[in-house]
Formats: C-alpha cells, structure tokens, sequence
C-alpha cells in the first residue's frame, strides 16, 4: 500500500518524506487555506514546491463544478509539473472531465465518493484514483473501511485499473484496516503516519534495552 500525506504543510510533506515511506501527496482549497496560502498564483506555486519536494503523485482540485469550468483548470493544473494528477469532484460533470482527462493522457482522482456507485463511475470514466472518504462515513455512523473492501472486490471482480484511495483517515487504526482491506493507497495527516510507530511495549523495551547497556559500561 502506497502512502500519501495529506497537507499542504511543507514541513510536514519534508518529515513524513525523511521517513523514507512517502509515495505521494494529496491537497485541497480547505488544506491550502489552513496554511494562508491565497491567491491564483501562489497557489500554483505552492503546489510546484510540492511537487519538488516529492517524487511521486501530487493531487491538486480544480474548483470548477462544471465540465468546461473543470477542463480549464486540469489544463492548468498539468502544465505546473509532471507529478501533478487532477482532482476532481464526483459530480455528473466531474465524470465528463475525468473522461476527457483519460482521453488525453491526463491524470486524475476522483474525490468526494461515497458510495460503491459512484466509484464504478469512476473507474468507467479511467480515473487514475478514487477517493472514499471513510471518516465522514464514520461520522455518519457506517463503516467507512466496509466501503474500500467493497470497492476492491469490484474492481478486482471487474478487472478495473483504477488504484483505490483511502481518504479522510483519521487515526493509525484507519491505515491499518484500509491495508487489511486492501486499500492500494492511503493518504492520512502526518499524525496518523507517525502514530503508526507508538506502542507501549517498544518503549519499555528499548528503555530496558538501554538501562542493561548502561550497566555493562
């Protein structure tokens, strides 16, 4: 399973990479604006310093909601770095770019997806990713990792290319179901990444370990 941070944080994006473990890197407006990034251009910017820093997928949305609207943008998008796949939303108009985007050699993931339905849409149009958001599903009082295992046994049913996104992870728990289910990547906050390397047991024996080294001295 592949792993992507999701931030616009550059020093997070530089940690999580030191790690040796980053694949990738997903961002949207709401990330962007955390980090006072504002502005057409600065944006931009932001997203080819990004794309510097890491050798491997950077999601960038478009925020269009209408085909034309939706094409502009990824055309844009694309021209800033070859890393660059477009992100974009699972509208009715969203599958016609992602279409159009597969059509002309253009990456894409598809956002926003909720239900099986719309990720077999997904990978009909060609996206490159799908993106389920299991953590507002979990908001919602379902079982947001049941969606990525249901997606995978379709897409594996229908020999469908597209790579299954785990999105809006929220704790070290979530990144292990999404790979016990099967998730191909799993894009999470730097906390959730690192939250991976805690447990008890570790720290009460490497603190052993270092007390009986102490004592051979």
């Amino acid at each position: 399973m592949k792993f992507f941070i999701d931030t616009a944080n550059l020093a997070q994006i530089k940690e999580a990479n030191d790690l040796g473990i980053l694949d990738g890197v997903t961002t949207n407006p709401s990330l962007m604006a955390k980090e006072g990034i504002k502005g057409h251009d600065a944006v931009m910017q932001h997203y080819k310093t990004i794309c510097e820093m890491v050798d491997g997928p950077v999601s960038a949305e478009v925020l269009g909601t209408t085909f034309e609207g939706i094409i502009e943008e990824g055309k844009k998008l694309v021209q800033i770095h070859k890393n660059i796949v477009v992100k974009v939303p699972m509208i009715k108009d969203g599958i016609k770019a992602i279409k159009w985007f597969t059509d002309n050699d253009i990456r894409t993931n598809c956002t926003l997806v909720f239900s099986a339905g719309q990720a077999i849409l997904a990978a009909k149009a060609g996206a490159s990713f799908v993106s389920p958001f299991i953590g507002r599903i979990d908001d919602s009082s379902w079982d947001g990792v049941q969606l990525i295992e249901q997606i995978v046994r379709i897409y594996n049913a229908q020999g469908f290319m597209t790579e299954v996104l785990a999105a809006s992870i929220r704790n070290p728990l979530h990144i292990v179901r999404c790979a016990e289910a099967g998730a191909d990547v799993c894009t999470c906050p730097l906390s959730s990444i690192l939250g991976l390397l805690k447990h008890p047991l570790t720290d009460l024996g490497l603190e052993q370990f270092l007390k009986d080294a102490q004592a051979m001295q």
